[in-house]
């Protein structure tokens, strides 16, 4: 094979993989600013409050299921705020984010156990309720006693990107 026969069989290759590769760069660029927020950075200045960060529920029964505790949260600022990511510290506790017009979402659960990506966009000013749900039986007999648990939010405000909630009970049999 002469050197004009060689160069015109790696053309097809060479091609192939130079289009290969210009796919991907473009990939990387696309994906680099997906983030929502208020400013062209994917950021939000604005910040997200709870109303309070912990709650006890005091002495609970396993035998009477479920219980649920409402947090209020705001976003104090004057840029939406996206809440990318919820999740919770055990798999006997799931989170619920219900906005404004009564829509929820969720459940949210440990990571690798539930869903975690949210991206609800809360407005300036604007408040939604996380919804806490435990339920005291799925540890079985063993669980009783005192519990406590988190609730991990992570947002895109570029002042305080992460809150956590906590609550406690007493888990009687």
């Amino acid at each position: 094979m002469n050197k004009q026969q060689t160069n015109n069989a790696l053309f097809p290759v060479v091609l192939v993989i130079g289009i290969l590769v210009l796919i991907g760069i473009g990939l990387a660029f696309a994906g680099s600013g997906s983030k929502k927020g208020g400013t062209a950075s994917g950021y939000s200045a604005s910040t997200l409050v709870a109303s309070h960060t912990t709650f006890d529920f005091g002495m609970i029964s396993m035998k009477d299921g479920n219980v649920s505790h409402e947090f209020e949260l705001k976003n104090e600022g004057t840029e939406p705020l996206t809440i990318e990511k919820v999740s919770t510290s055990c798999m006997c506790t799931t989170a619920f984010l219900i906005d404004s017009s009564g829509k929820k979402y969720g459940g949210f659960g440990m990571p690798g156990h539930g869903t975690a990506r949210a991206d609800v966009e809360i407005g300036p000013g604007e408040t939604l309720i996380l919804e806490a749900v435990f339920d005291p039986a799925a540890h079985g007999p063993s669980g009783v006693g005192l519990a406590q648990r988190f609730i991990y939010l992570e947002t895109n405000s570029s002042k305080s990107p992460k809150l956590e909630l906590s609550f406690n009970a007493t888990v009687t049999p």
